[in-house]
């Protein structure tokens, strides 16, 4: 299939990330969820999903880091590994990894053409065409068995039961907590959420629980584990210290201590999220890891689009908080990790989102500007209702500022914001893609 005409077919998909072929109203759970067209399409791949081992990742956040992160720490200790992370902040291609580099154009034209050779066979036993992301889920597996990794991080979309990667069976199972997020598909209290996730540990699976909320831990339990390793417990940060450029950090596993390792990333989260990934390759290879294989894939960690500096005076800063307890986190880490200075904040959210309960996470009565835009996304929340939930908190409107692009926005907050002060970009992943191309080149 020529390359334009693969990624035209695939965008031609019902892509429940971007809303395109999404009906507007009804919820997952009214569309009656479903397994069905991702195990068919599998299986006529020849399953690839089942010839390497797999560790399974969910969670509200941190999902993506984690799954970088023990990917590159398997990675460290000489495994060949598959990583399947999503969104993807420029290129499809980041979602799809092996050994940290994505998947070579050709490579994945070549497959979605393959892919698209056996739709109509999925048509003949009478399902309905795949989605945008069962597609990618089924290109992911087949390249992961093309070139024999030794063991796929795959990270769930969304939620974990009824999540196309579900088809995978994860020898370790990771949950790095649970929040209220995305509540028209998963529900809406924290135990339907972690019901969902729970979706994902198979009996006799190693699970690795970074939630520590006891009234949970039954519901993961219920699952049928081998094994349970829970943060605070059996594993967690030791010590976490403030460093030059990210963080030095002392870990405990269940099995060793891993002390003053540099973790190049900011945000005191993003140590809980190494300590995570640690455990969880430490299960997957079932010893410890050697200390200088871990502080050497430490200081590889990466995590574009999550509080990463990209501009100096003024400081830019990108950040993917896209719910309540993400804003939380990212101004827990403004205010250790960064100075005091005027702050402006960039903001665009998807329309599922609660725009004055955001701004309220992300401490936007207490920037100096605000400038609103459109994410681009089909399910982008008009930047006119997020000014106005501005106002609805009493934030002066001549601090506000509203732009249809992100472009447009981070021009307006750059010409207001002075070169001492700062800029946050954030409140969808979307917007974050969309400032990081402009401030990255290619």
């Amino acid at each position: 299939m020529d390359p334009h005409n693969a990624r035209a077919w695939l965008d031609a998909h019902m892509n429940l990330e971007t809303g395109v072929g999404v009906a507007v109203g009804p919820s997952r759970r009214a569309i009656a969820p479903t397994l069905e067209r991702i195990a068919a399409l599998v299986e006529l791949l020849g399953s690839p999903q089942l010839s390497y081992p797999v560790v399974h990742v969910t969670g509200t956040n941190g999902k993506t880091s984690v799954t970088r992160m023990t990917a590159s720490l398997l990675a460290a200790t000489g495994l060949s590994v598959g990583s399947f992370t999503s969104p993807h902040l420029r290129v499809v291609n980041e979602r799809i990894s092996w050994n940290g580099e994505p998947i070579p154009d050709a490579e994945l034209d070549a497959l979605l053409g393959l892919v698209a050779e056996l739709e109509p066979a999925l048509a003949d036993r009478g399902l309905d065409r795949p989605s945008w992301f069962e597609i990618l889920t089924a290109v992911a597996f087949t390249w992961f068995a093309d070139i024999a990794v030794d063991v796929a991080v795959v990270e769930v979309g969304l939620g974990g039961t009824w999540d196309s990667t579900n088809v995978v069976d994860g020898i370790v199972a990771v949950v790095t907590n649970v929040s209220i997020d995305h509540v028209e598909y998963l529900g809406p209290t924290r135990a339907d959420i972690a019901s969902e996730k729970a979706g994902i540990i198979g009996a006799g699976a190693t699970l690795v629980l970074g939630d520590t909320d006891p009234e949970l831990l039954p519901i993961f339990a219920a699952r049928n584990p081998e094994r349970i390793v829970l943060r605070g417990r059996d594993f967690g940060v030791v010590a976490d210290r403030v460093a030059h450029g990210g963080r030095l950090v002392d870990f405990h596993t269940p099995d060793a201590s891993y002390d003053e390792l540099l973790v190049p990333l900011h945000g005191a989260y993003q140590a809980l999220n190494a300590s995570t990934a640690l455990t969880a390759a430490e299960c997957f290879i079932g010893r410890p890891l050697d200390a200088d294989v871990v502080e050497a894939a430490c200081r590889t960690f990466s995590s574009p689009g999550r509080l990463e500096v990209v501009g100096h005076r003024p400081l830019v800063l990108l950040d993917g908080a896209h719910n309540v307890a993400g804003a939380h986190a990212l101004v827990d880490a403004l205010a250790e990790e960064f100075p005091n200075a005027p702050r402006t904040l960039v903001v665009g959210m998807l329309r599922e989102k609660d725009p004055r309960e955001m701004l309220e996470a992300l401490a936007a009565e207490g920037a100096a500007q605000i400038v609103c835009c459109r994410a681009p996304s089909a399910r982008a929340l008009d930047p006119g209702a997020i000014a106005v939930a501005a106002i609805d908190l009493g934030i002066d409107p001549d601090r506000i500022h509203v732009a249809e692009l992100v472009s447009e926005a981070l021009a307006r907050a750059l010409a207001v914001t002075p070169p001492e002060g700062e800029v946050v970009v954030a409140g969808s992943l979307y917007v974050v893609g969309a400032a990081r191309s402009v401030f990255v080149p290619v």
